[in-house]
């Protein structure tokens, strides 16, 4: 449904990639979460949440 949207007002070509974030009842990611993406007929991308810093510089 998403990418239906944006494909009614610009074109999408393979490789375009489309950031949407988070939707906003979504709790914030903790250590020890896992994040995935899953692309029909290609695969799947999983990564597990650790523990970092944040710079603001």
């Amino acid at each position: 449904m998403l990418m239906h949207h944006h494909h009614s007002f610009m074109t999408l070509r393979p490789g375009t990639v489309v950031l949407t974030g988070l939707p906003a009842r979504c709790h914030q990611n903790t250590p020890g979460d896992e994040v995935f993406c899953r692309v029909e007929g290609i695969g799947e991308l999983r990564n597990r949440v650790i523990a970092g810093s944040y710079s603001s510089t």
